[in-house]
């Protein structure tokens, strides 16, 4: 009786049975990959780990990957979440620094200064000054 009941997954008579057990274990799967190259890409990405530390984290994480991975989740777990914080926080002030370059001036007190500087410099003559100048003032 106790053989029969292990074995139900098994038997023909309960496919959903087994189609749940497949699901469960491909899940488990796919997430022990998305885990193992997170981990990975945490090793690599860490500028405050040096060259050994990097290298033996990766070593053990490659020739015991459970205990590995799990290990390293204890001991550096709640710095993942504040590296990848940082650098997406880092990777927010260069694109709004990078933006705020490609733009430009944003109003027409801003574009009229740079105009003046311009000026001011020789790099524009009268005429083009008051020609731009009525552009912007027109704009």
């Amino acid at each position: 009786m106790q053989i029969a009941l292990l074995n139900l997954a098994d038997d023909e008579g309960f496919p959903l049975l087994n189609s749940f057990w497949v699901m469960m274990w491909w899940f488990l799967w796919v997430l022990w990959f998305m885990l193992l190259f997170r981990v990975i890409g945490d090793i690599f990405r860490d500028d405050g780990l040096g060259g050994w530390g990097k290298a033996g984290w990766t070593a053990f994480v490659i020739v015991l990957p459970f205990l590995g991975i799990f290990v390293y989740l204890i001991a550096r777990g709640r710095g993942m979440g504040e590296r990848a914080l940082a650098r997406a926080q880092k990777q927010e002030r260069e694109f709004r620094s990078y933006v705020r370059e490609t733009a430009g001036p944003t109003s027409r007190a801003e574009e009229l200064a740079r105009l003046a500087g311009l000026k001011n410099d020789g790099d524009l003559t009268a005429e083009e000054y008051e020609r731009a100048k009525a552009k912007v003032l027109d704009s």
